[in-house]
């Protein structure tokens, strides 16, 4: 009898009878044979709520009384859950993440998973009883509660299936799958059967909402199977596994979008040795992650150079890059919020020639000017004028025919 892991998402745990559509779906599992280790999150809006109730009190809270107040979230539905299932006839008991073993480091806010002590999950397993298990959550070195980021329930699912050597992870969503787009975007989206690691961390990073990149980064590093569900509905969702030969068969598996982009520009920069690791290195000191990087060529020992960021980090950025200028033998630094990067994601492109040629010759057809490129071996973004995100996506989705391929 194999271990599935379930994690089931704010909208999934929304209300009560939503809580109680929860419990009935679980006992159906454990019917059929499964061991189930529950994951929740908390109700949907509760985190938006408490993070409200948090600025209402401090303009600038303390991020480990902030990781405090977000937890209280997640337990509130680990005992709920727990309660509907005793309803159902299934013996469960609700464990907050440190008490399912969840030791991560003392990042607040933003931590990540260093050890995993499953001891208490598996005692319960062998006496019969699901464990719910509170995501989002764990604790620190120095006993504190500790919150792993937006999506952060999701990290907790593939975490526990890995340590307890889970015959998989089942994500419950909103949705029914992974989509090849924006349902809402391209109405001919196909949903996909299976997709791997690689592809859908690039989707996650890209725009794609359904699972957190770390997550699946976890996924990939512990070889675990992970299956997107709706709660809503029945289907056998999107397997995110292994690259297999067949999918290189297709040339791109998805479009995405990402509307949180804002590109700074510093113009008439010195073009010598250290002046990009001197702007870089104080972006990042200020823990700022930066996207993508253009350095036009040099015309009389100046050069100017792009780069994006998201747009919430935009503001200090361009602080940053004024600050600079004169280290730097600059003339200024400007931001430009109106962009959106749209990209296509595939294991095929590895093998397959023109695929830039066709995304590119697509946008031009529209007459939607590329301002940025940046690729990799299995995907290639483009930062566009946020105007035509819809468009793009729309028209990228048909170039590559992906409402009829198969996969």
């Amino acid at each position: 009898m194999g271990v599935v892991v379930q994690k089931y998402g704010g909208t999934s745990v929304g209300s009560i009878e939503r809580i109680q559509a929860v419990a009935v779906r679980v006992q159906r599992a454990r019917q059929e044979g499964h061991q189930v280790v529950v994951v929740v999150s908390a109700m949907a809006g509760e985190t938006d709520r408490l993070l409200r109730l948090a600025r209402e009190v401090s303009a600038t809270p303390q991020a480990r009384e902030v990781d405090a107040l977000l937890a209280t979230g997640e337990m509130v539905s680990i005992a709920l859950v727990a309660m509907a299932l005793h309803e159902v006839g299934c013996q469960a008991e609700s464990f907050t993440g440190p008490q399912g073993g969840i030791l991560t480091d003392n990042a607040h806010t933003q931590a990540r998973i260093k050890h995993i002590t499953t001891t208490r999950l598996q005692h319960a397993l062998a006496a019969g009883v699901v464990p719910v298990v509170a995501g989002f959550q764990g604790i620190s070195s120095g006993d504190d509660f500790t919150t792993l980021g937006r999506g952060g329930s999701d990290l907790t699912a593939v975490a526990l299936a890995a340590a307890l050597h889970a015959d998989r992870c089942e994500i419950y969503t909103d949705v029914d799958g992974v989509y090849s787009a924006d349902p809402n975007m391209v109405p001919a989206a196909r949903r996909l059967v299976r997709i791997s690691y690689d592809e859908m961390l690039e989707m996650a990073r890209l725009g794609a909402k359904v699972l957190q990149a770390r997550s699946v980064e976890f996924a990939k590093k512990y070889d675990v199977p992970v299956v997107v569900k709706s709660s809503f509905t029945e289907g056998s969702g999107t397997l995110v596994t292994r690259p297999e030969q067949d999918m290189e068969r297709v040339v791109v598996a998805g479009v995405t979008s990402d509307r949180n982009q804002a590109k700074i520009t510093l113009t008439r920069v010195a073009d010598r040795p250290g002046i990009a690791a001197k702007l870089f290195g104080r972006i990042a000191a200020a823990d700022i992650v930066v996207d993508m990087i253009i350095q036009n060529a040099s015309e009389g020992g100046l050069t100017d150079i792009s780069f994006t960021v998201s747009r919430s980090d935009a503001q200090q950025a361009l602080e940053l890059a004024r600050q600079s200028l004169a280290d730097l033998g600059a003339e200024e630094a400007t931001l430009q919020t109106n962009i959106a990067k749209v990209s296509i994601v595939g294991v095929g492109m590895q093998s397959h020639a023109g695929v830039a040629a066709r995304m590119f010759e697509a946008l031009a057809a529209e007459m939607i000017n590329i301002l940025m490129i940046s690729t990799s071996e299995i995907k290639i973004s483009c930062v566009i004028e946020d105007k035509y995100t819809e468009l793009a996506v729309r028209v990228l989705h048909d170039a590559f025919q992906l409402d009829r391929e198969e996969r």
